[in-house]
């Protein structure tokens, strides 16, 4: 039923009320903006599904929160860090080094890793997996999966460039 809705006539009479609420929980005009948006692209791949056409309005603004409380739960595992502050946790990667490699090269050398070093890496890499859920995903204490993200980093790190490095140890989470 709800495939009888237009998509310019559903933009045109909610995008305003949407974006006042998305402001009133974000209080930044980009990220409102987004949120509306993210809602809009979810309804064009999932409208369809909604059976009764009078309950569009509360699904657009489920559908929103549920993409903010996404959205907050993403930046607070994994925080925006300027990265002059962050530059000493990172290894010392040459810019030459960095040219030469590419995903093929870098996922050929994740799989020569060691398994106990491979989840690890691809979980937090590849998945974007935190440390808590990486520890649970393995049934590992966090602090093996600190420490085999560090021993992985370096090893992996070994493969692609052939130096050895001296990886820091992770300081968040």
């Amino acid at each position: 039923m709800a495939e009888s809705v237009d998509f310019e006539n559903l933009v045109a009479g909610y995008y305003a009320p949407l974006y006042q609420f998305a402001f009133s929980l974000t209080r930044d005009e980009a990220d409102s903006c987004d949120l509306v948006q993210q809602t809009f692209c979810i309804w064009a791949r999932k409208g369809h599904q909604l059976r009764d056409a009078t309950k569009v309005k509360t699904w657009l603004f489920t559908t929103l929160h549920r993409e903010f409380l996404s959205a907050r739960r993403k930046q607070t595992r994994f925080p925006h860090v300027e990265l002059e502050h962050a530059a000493a946790e990172l290894p010392m990667v040459a810019p030459a080094t960095v040219n030469r490699l590419d995903t093929a090269q870098v996922l050929a050398a994740l799989a020569r890793l060691d398994e106990v070093f491979q989840a690890p890496v691809a979980l937090f890499y590849l998945q974007d997996c935190s440390y808590n859920e990486i520890a649970a995903i393995l049934e590992v204490p966090l602090g093996t999966v600190k420490s085999r993200l560090t021993r992985g980093l370096g090893r992996l790190h070994e493969l692609l460039t052939g130096e050895k490095i001296e990886m820091p140890k992770p300081t968040n989470l």
